[in-house]
């Protein structure tokens, strides 16, 4: 979402690099271009000028003229400050000290607050809490039918006593104040720690809407408010989140559709204009696409410093720890890298979604977005199908597959024979980086890097260990040289300690430790 904004920064900030000083017309000029990038991403007029005054205010102060980078200190300012309008720091649910923890729903029709209901739903039990989803918009057509069926998907429960209206031409009859109480209570009858009441919205702000929202607040008492917004609307997004922190005063502020192609600026203006944070952002349609809401790592999205975090705890998440302790242990044993581990880790690598917006989290990401765009997820597909397609015996020996089994592997799979091809070479590169990282080669086609013991080309200092002095054409020479290395073991064998610093070592035997196999060579045996 926030594409066009990230490039505009990124762009200006190149002007700063291999600056050694930078001068009073140099910051105007990076203070303006950053003025334009906000404004044309949508961000309030207030909170533009705000963020503005405040970089030029350091960028003219001592942090940076007294900095060895100033161009990199005028990038950090700008980060601190983005950081800043975003709303400072996380903010997680406060849970209440006497279960169950209520949380409120509100906002706009069509802002996304029933998919959120049950993407929270399912966040909160991933959490290890018991949630209820309570339904309580009895006015929009299928409103009830719509949570159901995203509480069936969640696995969490749904308290819907009343079933609301079908269609536009029904009048709404049921109490939606009346169905949050009864769903409270029925929390608490069967022990449920956290209520997640799903309310109703209009397609503009009004007072019957304000009125209905405030009444189900006074009588439920929620632990937290959250106004759920679409990132999508424009400015309008000020306005609303005004007119609701108004009328309910919420506590926190949720971002809808932050996967859409609009430039979102407005959305992010809320939690300065507001002083509500925004506390989860939901990215994709997906129940699993949902995140808590990081302002430093979302500032480093927006100038193009990647999200390495996020990528990490999403790996963490979605990693089959068993699966890596089997590759670990197959990797220490130097046993044969097979298509079928390699179809293992592409599973893996899917497991935590898209691959694009994965790559989208590194950092310098822009500067390859186009092809990123043009990345097909399907790739992963096809992969899996090439070797699926294949025999058990030709995943674990793929040199057998000759001419005749790649066409049947590609009339299997759907692809042509030169997809076969590819496949099975970069396969082969890979098996033999792996061979080679096992040994202890290190890294092929990276000098320096010799895996373990340390730095440098095992092979070369191999070679110089086992190189010998050639012996001279004098033979009285030659047997004086001789008895001078003779002289020399025997010197260093006196000199050789016995034991370890901790102790003798004259009766070690290696097998006791039950080292892996291939680990002697380390040892010198």
């Amino acid at each position: 979402m926030f594409n066009s904004l990230s490039d505009r920064l990124t762009a200006t900030f190149k002007n700063l690099r291999g600056k050694g000083r930078l001068t009073e017309a140099d910051i105007d000029a990076t203070v303006r271009e950053i003025r334009r990038a906000l404004l044309d991403a949508d961000v309030a007029v207030p909170v533009v000028r705000s963020f503005t005054a405040s970089v030029k205010e350091r960028a003219l102060g001592l942090e940076v003229s007294q900095a060895l980078n100033p161009g990199q200190q005028i990038v950090k300012i700008v980060n601190e400050e983005l950081v800043g309008i975003l709303g400072g720091e996380t903010r997680r649910i406060r849970l209440a000290k006497n279960p169950p923890t209520v949380i409120m729903l509100a906002g706009l029709q069509g802002a996304g607050k029933t998919t959120l209901a049950g993407k929270l739903s399912k966040w909160l039990k991933g959490q290890g809490h018991s949630p209820l989803l309570v339904a309580c918009d009895l006015q929009r057509p299928n409103a009830v039918r719509q949570l159901q069926v995203n509480g069936e998907r969640a696995g969490v429960p749904v308290f819907a006593p009343h079933p609301g209206v079908s269609s536009d031409f029904e009048s709404a009859t049921g109490d939606p104040v009346a169905v949050a109480r009864q769903g409270i209570a029925e929390a608490r009858a069967r022990l449920h720690d956290v209520v997640i009441v799903d309310t109703a919205g209009r397609l503009g702000v009004d007072a019957e809407l304000m009125q209905q929202a405030a009444d189900i607040r006074e009588a439920i008492n929620p632990d937290e408010v959250l106004f759920v917004i679409d990132a999508m609307i424009g400015q309008d997004a000020v306005n609303t989140a005004l007119a609701f922190n108004e009328g309910v005063n919420f506590t926190g502020v949720v971002l809808t559709k932050l996967d859409g192609d609009a430039r979102g600026g407005a959305a992010l203006s809320v939690a300065s204009i507001t002083g509500k944070p925004v506390m989860f952002a939901s990215t994709g349609e997906g129940l699993d696409d949902f995140e808590l809401f990081h302002p430093d790592r979302m500032a480093s999205r927006i100038l193009d410093m990647g999200d390495v975090l996020t990528l990490i705890e999403q790996a963490e998440k979605s990693w089959d720890k068993d699966e890596a302790a089997r590759m670990a242990k197959k990797f220490a044993d130097q046993e044969d890298f097979t298509l079928d581990d390699f179809l293992s880790q592409m599973q893996q690598i899917r497991n935590m979604g898209s691959m694009k917006k994965m790559l989208m989290m590194m950092p310098g990401a822009a500067n390859m977005r186009e092809q990123l765009e043009n990345f097909d997820e399907r790739e992963i597909d096809r992969v899996e199908a090439i070797v699926r397609s294949m025999t058990p015996h030709e995943r674990v020996a793929p040199k057998i597959i000759n001419g005749s089994r790649r066409a049947r592997i590609a009339r299997g799979s759907g692809v042509h024979v030169s997809e076969v091809n590819g496949l099975l070479e970069r396969f082969t590169q890979a098996q033999k980086m792996m061979k080679k990282m096992a040994s202890g080669g290190g890294i092929p086609g990276m000098p320096g890097m010799a895996g373990p013991g340390g730095f440098g080309s095992p092979r070369k200092a191999t070679a110089a260990k086992g190189k010998k002095k050639p012996r001279s054409g004098n033979p009285a020479k030659a047997a004086l040289e001789a008895r001078e290395a003779e002289a020399r073991r025997a010197a260093a064998r006196t000199a050789a300690p016995t034991g370890a610093a901790f102790g003798g070592q004259e009766d070690f035997d290696p097998s006791a430790m039950n080292l892996p196999k291939g680990f002697e060579k380390f040892l010198g045996k």
